[in-house]
């Protein structure tokens, strides 16, 4: 790829506009804290770090000490609890969820994984719930999992870890949504679909720094009505030779940027580009409206080449990829634990998930041979430059 093409693309990415999907979510958790007395939000001090700190505006943290000059809005009926223990404080959600009022939790990716124990047992007990007419479906788990893998570049590998949403899709109950907004538009119907929901949980992964808008309002509402699958038809053409497909935010901006270095150098490569922004067990979709096969093929082709991006481990989405088509046909990049305090774009080529891996990938699908050793001098080319001036080429 030629340096005045990275110019011209870096150029419009940096003048892209761009949002925040974690201060959005805190918007709507300040909302929902104002209009119910009873909706609680669970922390591990990481309130204001995960950029929800607009909850403060209208609710106090939870204290019962002295006050100091510099702490936040605090009171002993404060109805957002901070405390660095995940497992103490999904003891408390759960325990309130019980008495059949709303509650949200949120915390650093990596450290969900702490509470994961409790996730499962939860999901038993919601499970015998609904066995036995005892009592009234119970608000969702609600689990807010941001300051994610891929932007950790300064906590480095401790803070890297996307291993509860495998966890998670492993359990065949059907009692379990991983949720993927894939910017800020879709937070809003993630958001209310998270808070109608009764007798489940709900993961929802997503990055805490500002990101380019790819849906609008009505494209938003059609994922979730269409098995959570959508098509990008900004960068997507008739008749595709190969599919690409996001799940995840930062994972759908590499796949777009992989079509742009693609059709910059084969124009007449012809690609479908999809977002996905819901997995349950064994499917894409929400556990209660799964992508079937017939519905499968509309989007994804009967035998076209898939190459995926995907926010946790490769395995975990090829997996469920495989209960709709062959192995054969898929080419899925992720998370492989491959992690250091390094840049962001370093942390995306270290796991073989950056738009230059996935280029290769279409490149060699579809045969383009020439291009492979150029996208890879491109990634060895972020390499130097990294390690030499501790940024990244690539924006």
């Amino acid at each position: 790829m030629s340096g005045n093409i990275i110019t011209k693309y870096l150029e419009k990415r940096r003048k892209a506009q761009v949002y925040s999907p974690a201060e959005k979510f805190g918007e709507l958790l300040m909302k929902k804290l104002k209009e119910d007395r009873h909706f609680y939000f669970f922390s591990p001090d990481e309130t204001t770090s995960n950029r929800f700190d607009a909850v403060f505006d209208v609710e106090k943290r939870a204290w019962n000490l002295p006050k100091e000059s510099w702490d936040l809005p605090e009171s002993k009926n404060g109805h957002i609890v901070e405390m660095l223990s995940e497992n103490v404080l999904f003891s408390v959600m759960t325990g309130h969820l019980m008495n059949g009022e709303q509650a949200m939790m949120g915390s650093y990716e990596a450290f969900f994984t702490v509470a994961a124990s409790q996730i499962l047992q939860q999901i038993k007990f919601i499970k015998q719930t609904k066995q036995t007419e005892w009592r009234k479906p119970l608000p969702a788990v609600n689990l807010l999992s941001t300051s994610t893998c891929w932007r950790q570049d300064h906590n480095g590998f401790t803070h890297q870890s996307p291993a509860l949403i495998s966890t998670l899709l492993s359990v065949p109950s059907n009692l379990v949504n991983c949720l993927f907004p894939v910017d800020d538009i879709s937070v809003k119907d993630t958001f209310d679909f998270m808070l109608k929901s009764k007798n489940v949980v709900n993961l929802t992964t997503f990055n805490k720094h500002p990101e380019p808008r790819f849906l609008d309002r009505k494209k938003s509402e059609e994922q979730f009505k269409n098995h959570g699958v959508v098509i990008l038809d900004e960068f997507s053409d008739e008749d595709p030779d190969i599919i690409l497909a996001g799940v995840g935010d930062i994972p759908t901006q590499e796949i777009v940027a992989a079509i742009r270095i693609i059709k910059d150098d084969v124009p007449s490569i012809k690609i479908r580009c999809i977002n996905i922004n819901a997995l349950s067990y064994r499917a894409i979709g929400i556990s209660t409206n799964k992508l079937g096969k017939k519905e499968f093929a509309e989007y994804f082709t009967a035998d076209k080449p898939i190459v995926a991006c995907f926010h946790g481990y490769p395995e975990t989405f090829e997996n469920i990829l495989e209960n709709y088509t062959e192995r054969k046909r898929l080419r899925v990049h992720g998370f492989i634990e491959e992690g250091s305090t390094t840049t962001p774009f370093e942390m995306l080529r270290r796991n073989g998930a950056s738009r230059y891996d996935i280029a290769i990938s279409v490149a060699s699908a579809l045969r383009q041979t020439g291009l492979v050793e150029t996208y890879k001098q491109e990634l060895a080319n972020n390499h130097n430059y990294a390690v030499k001036y501790g940024e990244d080429l690539f924006d």
